[in-house]
C-alpha cells in the first residue's frame, strides 16, 4: 500500500508548516500514519502530496520482506531527492542500519508507533506555527481511507513466535487497547458517517489477552477486553464490521452466531500459511490445526454465508512434494472463497533462517505457487458462479453514470474482489444497495442495482 495524505488547508492557514507524508505497508501500518497526520493537523501542520517545497517529507516504511525494504528505501530515496529533510518511521526504523547505510543524511528515523518521537523529529525539522489550528482536526482524526470505511486496530505488537516473522521483533509484545477506548473511536468513525469498520490488529483473536481481559466503562456499562465481547459491542453500532487476522483458537466459534445474526459480517480473514502437520510445526504457527477443517465446515453449519479468506507460504524450508499435495487436497475440501499465496521469501533475522531446513529451489517455488493458485482459481470461480442470480448488498466505494463498483460482504477493500454494478438511477459513494448478480468472475461480480 502507498498512500499519501491531502487535506483542506483552511484560507487563514497561510503561515502554517506543510509536511509531505508517504505510508507504506498493511493496514496496521495506515492506522499509525492516521495517528501521526492526526498529531501534525492538531498542530497546525498542513499535509501534502508533493515533496517539492513541503517543510519536512514523512515516510512510514515497511519492513517485513526484502521487497518491502527494498520499496521503503526506494520512498526514502525519492524523498531526499526532491526534499532535503526526510524523517523515517515505521517497521524498517525499528532497525535503521541499512536505512543510514543508504542514506546517511536522514533527519530522523523512529521505529513503529512511536509516535512521539516522529512529532520531535518535525518539531526540528520544520517548529510549528505559534498558533495551532486545533478546530482543523474532525472528532474522528484524519483518515486515509473514504470517507464510509475506516480501519480500527484494537491492540498493537504480537506474543507469537512463528519462524518465518520478525513482526514481535519490530512491533513489540501484544499491547491491547482497553475495550472502552476501542469502542469510543468507533463511535467517533460511525457519526463520521463510517458504514464500514475493519477491525485489525496483529493477531485480534488474542486481543485482551495481556490486559487479562480486564473490563473498562463504555457507555454506563463495563465491557471486558475480550475477542467475543469486543465483536458484541461493535456489533451495536449497526455498521458493517469486518475481522480482519483472526488465528483460529477455539474461542473464534463463539463469534459465528453473531454472524448467523447480522451483527458482525459473516467475514473471516484468518493466515491459515499451510496445512502440512510438517511444515506448521516448523512455522510454529497457533492454534489446533488438526481440527481446523472440521471446524471450518461447522462454522458454515452455523452461518452458510461465511466468507473465509487467508494467505499461504508455498516452498518454506523442508517443504516436500508430499507436504505441498496435503495443501492442495486442504484447499480442495476447505473450499476458501479468497486466498493468496507468497512463495517463501527468507527475512533477515527470523528463526527459520536457524532451522537448518532444505531450501526449497526458486524453480519448485515457482512450480508449486503456479500449481496452488490455478487450484484455488477453481475453487473461488466456482463458489463466485453460486452467487448468480442472489441479491446481495454491496457498498459503494467508486460512482460513474449508468453505475458503479463497490463491495459485498464477502470483499474487503483492496485485497478481494469488487462488484460492478449497473444502475439506472444515481448512486452515491458510501451507500448501500441491493445488487441483482448477472454474471460471475473468479474475483469479481456483475450485476444491476434494485
Amino acid at each position: 500500500m502507498n498512500d499519501s495524505a491531502d487535506t483542506t488547508m483552511d484560507p487563514n492557514a497561510g503561515e502554517s508548516r506543510t509536511i509531505s507524508f508517504v505510508s507504506l505497508g498493511c493496514p496496521k501500518a495506515l492506522v499509525d500514519s492516521e495517528r501521526i497526520l492526526t498529531r501534525l493537523r492538531a498542530e497546525g501542520y498542513a499535509i501534502s502530496r508533493n515533496h517539492h517545497g513541503a517543510d519536512a517529507v514523512i515516510v512510514n516504511t515497511c519492513g517485513f520482506l526484502d521487497s518491502a525494504k527494498a520499496e521503503s528505501l526506494a520512498a526514502i530515496g525519492e524523498a531526499l531527492k526532491e526534499n532535503g529533510k526526510v524523517i523515517v518511521t515505521g517497521c524498517m526504523g525499528a532497525e535503521p542500519g541499512p536505512i543510514l547505510d543508504a542514506y546517511p543524511n536522514i533527519a530522523a528515523i523512529t521505529g513503529p508507533q512511536d509516535y512521539q518521537s516522529v512529532m520531535e523529529a518535525v518539531h526540528k525539522a520544520a517548529p510549528p506555527a505559534p498558533h495551532p489550528f486545533v478546530d482543523l482536526v474532525p472528532p474522528q482524526g484524519v483518515k486515509l481511507t473514504p470517507r464510509h470505511y475506516a480501519y480500527l486496530k484494537i491492540s498493537e505488537g504480537c506474543h507469537n513466535s512463528c519462524t518465518f516473522c520478525i513482526i514481535p521483533k519490530l512491533r513489540g509484545d501484544l499491547v491491547s487497547r482497553p475495550a472502552a477506548e476501542v469502542l469510543r473511536e468507533a463511535e467517533k468513525l460511525v457519526k463520521a458517517g463510517v458504514k464500514e469498520l475493519l477491525v485489525v490488529s496483529q493477531d485480534t483473536s488474542a486481543y485482551g489477552q495481556d490486559l487479562r481481559y480486564a473490563s473498562s466503562e463504555y457507555d454506563g456499562r463495563e465491557v471486558r477486553a475480550r475477542f467475543y465481547d469486543l465483536a458484541e459491542e461493535l456489533g451495536r453500532f449497526g455498521v458493517w464490521t469486518r475481522l480482519h487476522y483472526v488465528y483460529p483458537y477455539p474461542h473464534v466459534d463463539d463469534v459465528l452466531p453473531l454472524m448467523a445474526e447480522g451483527k458482525i459480517l459473516p467475514y473471516l480473514d484468518i493466515p491459515f500459511q499451510h496445512a502440512a502437520p510438517n511444515v506448521l510445526r516448523a512455522m510454529k504457527r497457533p492454534g489446533n490445526v488438526e481440527k481446523t477443517l472440521d471446524r471450518i465446515h461447522a462454522w458454515r453449519a452455523i452461518c452458510p454465508d461465511l466468507t473465509l479468506r487467508s494467505t499461504f507460504i508455498v516452498g518454506f524450508p523442508g517443504e516436500t512434494e508430499e507436504d505441498f499435495q496435503i495443501l492442495l487436497d486442504w484447499l480442495d475440501e476447505a473450499r476458501l472463497d479468497r486466498v493468496g499465496a507468497f512463495k517463501y521469501e527468507p527475512v533477515a533475522g527470523a528463526v527459520a533462517n536457524e532451522l537448518g531446513l532444505e531450501l526449497v529451489p526458486p524453480e519448485v517455488q515457482q512450480n508449486r505457487w503456479r500449481r496452488f493458485m490455478e487450484k484455488q482459481q477453481k475453487i473461488s470461480a466456482a463458489r463466485q458462479k453460486a452467487k448468480v442470480g442472489q441479491r446481495l448488498a454491496v457498498i459503494l466505494d467508486k460512482v460513474s453514470p449508468g453505475g458503479g463498483e463497490g463491495r459485498s460482504k464477502a470483499d474487503a477493500p483492496e485485497i478481494d474482489g469488487k462488484v460492478f454494478v449497473a444502475s439506472r438511477r444515481p448512486l452515491r459513494v458510501g451507500d448501500i444497495v441491493t445488487v441483482k448478480i448477472d454474471r460471475a468472475e473468479a474475483y469479481d461480480l456483475h450485476g444491476t442495482a434494485v
